[in-house]
């Protein structure tokens, strides 16, 4: 498989590292969330494997080329406006939560509007790029970041203050009754592959998918996934860590680095999250760029040969973005990121059932 492959699924388990993914996960601890989480990781593998293996068999295509290929044109309008509104979400969420970190732990006089517009704004551009040049810029940053994730990782498990004690408090609980919630909060770490409704376009060669490449992003997916719950268990306590809102900002803030030029690690934690959420909403808007782009004819309206609807699109997301700031607070967008989470219970099976009929439309079509 190709690399950029790998980081479309892997830039989307990152990301969620510090929003509500290890909430949920720890809000469970006593009621299912291990067994959870196992069998989030199987059915995640399912769809990383349907998924890939479905663009697969069309290189270089996307889903609406796909689907005006193949189905009436009311049907293909109403699922890409419903595609929009999934990934247009799935981008505001990190946006938001991110805003609200940065606001918090390193510029506190500056408001939430503010800071989010500001975020927003350089960011709607870089949307309007090619894939291929949006996979370079995810590339280039994510390559400069993975030491930052690798040392923080290492320094979470051989700190000195990691009672592992804690831990094995929680691995206890694994005769528990999983739960949903926590269950498809782990299968959205491996939706990352639902990004090739896009990208695949940039794709335009068929890639192996066989048990290596599935055991290789089982063994990533396993790996961040019980390191997002279990680490700050062992640096917060079993108990202790119910009433905190970011565990992992608290957990990187318990860690030092001595004799470093920068002696806390939450602020290494805060960068190495600030580009990770810059590339997540990069590669989310972006699909919902190309999608509109599906509907509409972006070239149709010009004023003096200056294409204005990037501009509409642009003030579009601002606007949005601005009014969902303004209407939710920290806990809101909290309860607002579980319920996205569970609408892919709906979703992802949706998505699937319309890539069999896709698939046997266009077989029938050859057969004609």
């Amino acid at each position: 498989m190709s690399r950029f492959y790998y980081y479309l699924i892997l830039i989307n388990m990152i990301a969620n590292i510090i929003a509500s993914v290890p909430v949920i996960l720890i809000q469970y601890r006593k009621n299912g969330v291990i067994l959870s989480m196992i069998l989030g990781i199987i059915v995640g593998l399912i769809i990383v494997y349907l998924i890939t293996n479905f663009f697969n068999s069309y290189p270089g295509k996307s889903l609406p080329d796909l689907l005006k290929a193949t189905m009436p044109k009311w049907f293909n309008i109403f699922f890409t406006f419903v595609l929009i509104g999934v990934w247009f979400f799935a981008g505001l969420i990190t946006l938001i939560t991110f805003t609200i970190l940065l606001i918090h732990f390193l510029a506190p006089e500056m408001t939430h509007l503010m800071g989010t517009l500001l975020i927003v704004f350089f960011m709607a551009f870089g949307c309007f790029m090619k894939a291929d040049k949006v996979l370079y810029t995810v590339e280039i940053i994510f390559v400069l970041t993975l030491p930052m994730l690798l040392f923080i990782f290492f320094k979470a498990y051989t700190n000195e203050q990691m009672e592992w004690d804690y831990v094995k408090v929680a691995i206890t609980y694994i005769n528990t009754m999983p739960r949903f919630l926590p269950f498809m909060s782990s299968v959205f770490l491996f939706l990352g592959v639902l990004n090739l409704v896009i990208f695949n376009q940039f794709f335009t060669t068929k890639q192996s998918i066989g048990w290596k490449q599935i055991t290789f992003i089982g063994i990533l997916g396993t790996v961040v996934l019980f390191t997002t719950y279990f680490i700050p268990i062992g640096f917060n306590g079993f108990e202790n860590i119910e009433s905190i809102m970011y565990p992992w900002v608290s957990t990187s803030d318990s860690m030092r680095i001595r004799y470093g030029f920068i002696e806390r690690v939450v602020f290494v934690f805060l960068l190495f999250y600030l580009a990770i959420s810059c590339i997540s909403l990069l590669i989310h808007w972006h699909v919902v760029v190309e999608l509109l782009k599906s509907i509409f004819n972006f070239n149709k309206l010009k004023i003096k040969n200056v294409k204005i609807t990037p501009f509409i699109v642009i003030i579009a997301f601002i606007t949005i973005t601005a009014i969902t700031v303004i209407l939710i607070d920290e806990l809101q967008i909290y309860y607002f990121t579980t319920y996205y989470y569970l609408h892919f219970a709906i979703s992802v099976p949706s998505l699937l059932i319309v890539m069999w009929m896709i698939k046997r439309r266009l077989k029938n079509a050859k057969k004609t």
